[in-house]
């Protein structure tokens, strides 16, 4: 079963654009992110729609955030995305009139119904400063240098 990683992937080109301190391009964003400027764009398009970043076309130009870190959490970010499933697990729908079946899916519906509410719950609570906070304190004390965590940006 395949994971959705989007979010994931957009939090780390957020807080890479956030170290950078300019605008980077969606070709330096894909590069670091081992993906295609075209799905860079997309996503950030719809971060753009959500005031999270802004863009600026030619020379110099490309994606810069466009809030405060400390005023986006990371459920701000999901929902931005669409709001994908949190979760990759699922309820057998093969026999709905099956006994069996409707009781380990109702079984199922309460755990995921209650996981789902403690994630998103969570996630308000996260924000892409404190990211960046956690971020500069593994850098410091990793001793790395820029090159480390750059992906060439």
């Amino acid at each position: 079963m395949r994971r959705d990683s989007r979010l994931s992937g957009v939090l780390h080109v957020l807080l890479h654009m956030a170290e950078a301190g300019k605008p980077l391009t969606s070709e330096t964003l894909a590069k670091a992110m081992h993906t295609n400027p075209v799905v860079v764009r997309r996503v950030m398009s719809g971060l753009r729609e959500a005031g999270f970043v802004h863009s600026v076309k030619g020379h110099g130009g490309g994606w810069s955030i466009a809030r405060d870190l400390s005023a986006v959490s990371l459920y701000d970010i999901y929902i931005a995305l669409g709001a994908p499933e949190p979760f990759a697990l699922g309820n057998r729908t093969e026999n709905p009139q099956c006994l069996v079946e409707q009781s380990v899916n109702a079984a199922l519906d309460d755990a995921f119904r209650e996981a789902e509410a403690l994630l998103l719950k969570h996630m308000r609570t996260v924000s892409l400063a404190s990211l960046a906070e956690d971020f500069k304190k593994r850098f410091a004390a990793h001793g790395a240098n820029r090159k480390d965590i750059s992906h060439d940006l």
